[in-house]
């Protein structure tokens, strides 16, 4: 059996047709059993962590192990798993409401401990699980039942959040773009580090006024410059429908200490093994 397909479930998927999570779900599948396939990567390598909304079902349709978290927790679980087992790679999945909203708190010290671990934030500026009201990266004027006089302060930059916070590895996506994604998300997991990955994704159902980007949006070269990072940070602010999208890895510092560098004492005490599930969820 092909890695790949160890990677899928029986779980029914209940994301709306046509949803942009399963093409982040493809990308992700991709990255992990193209990683696997060249060899110094196995499944039991990798566990994951997933928060409160439409993402967080790449929990039931990703076969590894993991933990189903407390909304806007996924990340601090993540580091948990971490310190437990230093050899993991650990994937966090949450939405733009559940991290830059709940979890905010845990962001900025997550680049700094930079732990080796990928957050993967899936964007679509809304919190559509809920039914559509707005997060801190909707743009202003966006209506919703909550606020229908529109959305008054203007959208976080995550970009320029995580540059002065000192992450090591910044990156945008765009989720119809499944090749990109997958070959931007091997490079994160690869990065000693903590890997931040936006993906930009459109919603079907809510916050339609901010779909359809993909005519602004252009790949980038891997960038190691910090000011070029900031410049690139700029070019878009989650909130006008003018302007170009930067995409891929817009920031790389490979010099920095990981966490396990930074407490190498953490790595003598823990032992071997895996979280790969196996015949867990389903799988044939």
């Amino acid at each position: 059996m092909k890695i790949k397909d160890k990677l899928s479930t029986r779980e029914e998927v209940t994301w709306c047709p046509g949803c942009p999570n399963f093409m982040i779900l493809e990308s992700v599948k991709k990255a992990i059993s193209e990683m696997s396939d060249k060899g110094g990567y196995s499944l039991k390598d990798f566990v994951m962590t997933t928060d409160i909304g439409c993402h967080a079902k790449m929990f039931d349709y990703l076969n590894l192990s993991g933990v189903y978290c407390l909304h806007g927790r996924a990340l601090p679980t993540a580091e948990g798993v971490c310190i437990g087992n230093p050899k993991m790679h650990v994937l966090a999945f949450v939405g733009d409401g559940a991290i830059y909203a709940e979890g905010i708190g845990h962001l900025p010290h997550a680049f700094r401990n930079n732990m080796n671990m990928t957050l993967v934030v899936h964007d679509n500026q809304s919190y559509s699980l809920t039914t559509g009201q707005s997060t801190p990266t909707s743009q202003q004027g966006f209506k919703t039942k909550v606020k229908p006089q529109g959305e008054e302060n203007k959208p976080l930059n995550p970009i320029l959040f995580a540059l002065a916070s000192g992450a090591t590895f910044i990156a945008r996506c765009n989720a119809k773009n499944i090749n990109h994604t997958a070959d931007v998300l091997m490079k994160a997991i690869a990065h000693k580090g903590f890997s931040f990955v936006e993906i930009v994704q459109d919603c079907l159902i809510f916050n339609l006024e901010m779909n359809n980007k993909d005519s602004r949006m252009y790949e980038v070269v891997d960038n190691r410059n910090l000011d070029v990072a900031f410049t690139l940070a700029k070019e878009f602010d989650y909130n006008s429908k003018r302007g170009r999208i930067p995409l891929g890895v817009l920031y790389q510092n490979r010099n920095a200490k990981t966490f396990a560098q930074k407490w190498p004492q953490i790595g003598k005490v823990v032992g071997k093994g895996g979280f790969y599930k196996g015949q867990v969820k389903g799988r044939k």
